[in-house]
């Protein structure tokens, strides 16, 4: 009988603990905390299902919950409040992440408090965008999302602003992308908000992240389960314009107790079409006289397809040790066609001759990227350590065929057909270690720590053939070989102390670089080596629950893309064509914003940024040909005010709402190789976007969303102001497992780029017309067991680097 007992009790025991949801609750130093409540919601209604307390080492456990889908919150006096999940409850037990909690003194939050996940939240130091919250942001891609985050402009070109300023560093789940340029673009366009959890947005970065990014860092944190068994997402999308565009995917998680495995494939094809138009005036630099004008128009036709693939496991060797490995691979092809006339006129505005081109460029790229993660916990008070080891390769070869005929004013082909053929292939190694240190030494204070070094190898090569009817020959004047190698060295310390209502942050970062280029084919050598402090400051004060302010200071470097390095000759037509600088230096950029958040829905940002050696993007002349290069400006200076608003109108309605107020002024000398030109260019702006999401009949949903641009001062480029509206409707399918959605982007046509360079002896008028109004249709169904908790937060070295590589056609 006591047998029968015991067995029964043990099988009790068994599968009560078989059906739980647990976790623990830690501050923000990850310390345990003891007598946190835990609200166990539905998710559906946010409803409360029952309330329990942590232990002592902060855990809880909700044992035997019905079968649902659910949000954890956790509570305590003097911290803010903090969601978790949705997790899907199913018989199973679920472990679910650390709730990490601050304390109201050090977040300054935006958080409309209620029970479901807010769309955006306003932190100390950056800004947090909860992508299930809105529920038309299925079927958006990143940059799709990314558009309507606060302060962040896409342009036509899928270049990313922040705030008024270029240079912004992508990182996915604290890591570098391993892409830039076109590439990236294409990467960021295959990613699909069913993948993605929040989107981080960092103006004043802490000292663990590399000092690169003039504007600051966007954080993309994709989800992982964590629950025991398999689950994923499939997504399929379609895009109508004046050509199809479609993309579909599938991501899979496995997990025990030891191992996570996780992988995915992303993959599809874009294809849009355009309109260039260029006017220009020709201007003597010497006397400043007028020498005749030129008008083109360019039509543009740009495709290709992706193909992004991701696997990585992690292995729990203890509680204490843990293991990983992620491994990312992309290839692709890529297009681009053009058609093009200019009229060259006389001063009088007669046509002298006219030229017709005909182009394509095209390519093929490809790139594999290996992350090796180790973490080791020492204690439950968050002392750790851990180590990232990075591998990136790049290979990517550009082909470029032109066409060229001159004719005469009553178009008749005037001498011989100028054929112009290009191979460049391009190839870069990184590689890349780097170690972080965390030691708290008590409640109130905290030290962390790291180093890290890297190495950049790239290889580029440029051949042109050149026929004039006469046969092909080598054109030696166009042709070069550029080897450019990096090294980098850094080292980083950050301190942070709170005392009662205030919150003092200091971190100094110190970085060694050493780079070595060589010109082969003109047999020149340029070495340089310099050493920076980048010190970052933030003070935070609670005034009270009305009203918290947060003042930053911090510096940042901006180095040199290595595309733009590279002294190549890239040519859109005949008088139209780009080169890179390889005497470009890195630009220093010092940024101070002092915030205040009111009432938690109300954050109001003013900012003051100067940036010397600005690496600017600059036209130049050559007679009746017009190039694009990258030069050192003197200096840029913007002050700025931002605000935000977020919070519910009703149960309902929800509003979001972003607008900022910017200067900018350039101050420098332009030089056209013969003389100095001292430029001094300024402008106020206004740019704003907003979200407004309704929901309705419980599965329904329909958001209106767009953005608006005054006349702004890019680089040395005026553009017009421009904007855009969408909107969206969803519904969700299949006891909420499936979302379908259909929408249209700028359903006014408004977002068409038009601006002027006007400086020294350039006068030229830019108009691009893209087919932007689309309309776009997407289903992502989610399968097994649908926990979307984030687990590991990898970050690996090599942050700046990849960010820099540019490839994909760009």
């Amino acid at each position: 009988m006591r047998k029968i007992i015991l067995t029964g009790a043990c099988l009790w025991a068994f599968f009560t603990q078989a059906q739980t949801i647990s976790g623990t609750v830690t501050d923000a130093a990850h310390k345990p905390l003891e007598k946190a409540s835990v609200a166990l919601l539905k998710a559906k209604d946010s409803s409360v299902v029952t309330i329990k307390a942590t232990g002592k080492d902060g855990s809880f456990e909700f044992v035997k919950p019905a079968n649902n889908n659910y949000l954890l919150l956790a509570t305590s006096v003097g911290y803010d409040n903090e969601y978790a999940g949705p997790v899907s409850f199913s018989g199973q037990d679920i472990l679910v992440d650390s709730i990490v909690v601050e304390k109201t003194s050090t977040q300054l939050a935006g958080v409309v408090v209620t029970a479901k996940r807010p769309p955006f939240e306003v932190k100390a130091g950056k800004t947090v965008m909860n992508v299930d919250a809105s529920p038309t942001n299925s079927g958006l891609s990143a940059l799709e999302l990314l558009e309507k985050a606060p302060g962040v402009a896409v342009d036509n070109d899928g270049n990313i602003s922040l705030k008024g300023k270029g240079g912004v560093v992508i990182l996915v789940d604290g890591k570098p992308t391993y892409m830039s340029g076109q590439q990236l673009t294409n990467f960021l366009r295959s990613m699909q908000s069913s993948q993605l959890d929040q989107i981080e947005i960092m103006t004043a970065p802490p000292a663990k992240y590399d000092a690169a990014g003039n504007s600051g860092i966007i954080n993309i944190k994709t989800k992982k389960g964590t629950v025991k068994g398999m689950n994923g997402t499939a997504n399929i999308g379609y895009d109508q314009g004046f050509y199809p565009r479609y993309n579909g995917g599938l991501n899979i998680n496995y997990r025990n107790n030891k191992v996570n495995l996780f992988g995915g494939y992303e993959g599809g094809r874009w294809d849009g079409v355009g309109v260039l138009s260029l006017q220009r005036k020709f201007i003597d630099g010497s006397t400043g006289n007028l020498t005749g004008t030129s008008d083109q128009e360019t039509n543009r036709r740009n495709y290709g397809n992706y193909n992004n693939i991701k696997l990585g496991m992690d292995y729990n060797f203890s509680q204490k040790d843990v293991a990983g490995i992620v491994v990312n691979g992309g290839f692709g092809q890529w297009n681009e066609l053009q058609d093009g006339l200019s009229n060259i006129r006389y001063p009088s505005g007669d046509v002298n001759y006219k030229l017709g081109s005909v182009g394509k460029n095209n390519g093929d790229f490809s790139n594999l990227t290996t992350n090796i993660n180790y973490k080791h916990s020492f204690d439950s008070a968050g002392r750790e350590l851990t180590v990232d080891l990075d591998q990136a390769y790049y290979n990517n070869k550009g082909h470029i065929d032109l066409v060229t005929r001159a004719y005469t004013p009553d178009d008749v082909q005037r001498g011989n057909t100028v054929s112009l053929l290009g191979s460049q292939p391009s190839e870069i190694n990184i590689y890349s270690a780097k170690m972080d240190y965390v030691h708290p030494f008590n409640k109130t204070t905290k030290l962390e720590t790291g180093l890290k070094t890297s190495f950049v190898n790239t290889n580029n090569r440029v051949e042109y053939q050149r026929d004039t009817t006469t046969g092909w020959y080598v054109d030696e004047s166009r042709s070069n070989h550029f080897i450019y190698k990096e090294n980098i060295n850094a080292a980083y310390a950050t301190l942070s102390k709170s005392v009662k209502k205030w919150e003092f942050t200091g971190g100094l970062r110190v970085e060694n670089t050493n780079s070595d280029g060589n010109l082969i084919t003109k047999d020149s050598v340029f070495k340089r080596s310099y050493t920076n402090l980048f010190p970052t400051v933030t003070v935070g004060f609670n005034a009270n629950d009305n009203n918290q302010f947060n003042l930053s200071y911090n510096k940042r470097i901006t180095r040199p893309d290595y595309d733009n390095l590279n002294p190549f000759v890239y040519y859109l037509d005949s008088l139209t064509y780009g080169k890179g600088n390889p005497y470009l230096k890195p630009q220093f950029t010092n940024n101070i914003e002092l915030s205040h958040t009111f009432k938690r829905f109300l954050t109001t940002t003013l900012n003051y940024t100067v940036t010397n050696d600005i690496i600017t993007q600059l036209l130049k002349q050559e007679g009746e040909r017009t190039f694009e290069t990258r030069e050192n400006f003197s200096k840029m200076k913007q002050v700025g005010i931002a605000v935000t608003a977020n919070f519910p109108v009703t149960k309902w309605w929800n509003l979001n709402l972003y607008t900022n107020v910017y200067h900018n002024k350039f101050d420098g000398l332009y030089t056209d190789g013969q003389q100095n030109y001292p430029v001094s260019l300024q402008m106020t702006s206004f740019t704003g976007n907003g979200t407004s999401t309704m929901t309705f009949a419980k599965l329904w949903a329909f958001e209106i969303s767009g953005w608006y641009r005054t006349r702004s001062l890019d680089d040395l480029t005026v553009g017009n102001s421009m904007g855009a509206m969408n909107t969206a409707l969803s519904r969700k399918l299949f006891k909420e497992k499936a979302t379908l959605k259909i929408g249209v982007r700028d359903v006014l046509k408004t977002q068409v780029f038009s601006g002027y360079a006007r400086y020294a002896n350039v006068d030229t008028e830019i108009k691009n017309t893209r087919d932007n109004r689309r309309f776009n249709i997407s289903f992502t169904y989610k399968f097994g067991k649908n926990n979307i908790a984030p687990v590991r937060n990898r970050r690996s070295g090599a942050g700046d680097e990849q960010n820099r590589v540019k490839s994909g056609g760009n």
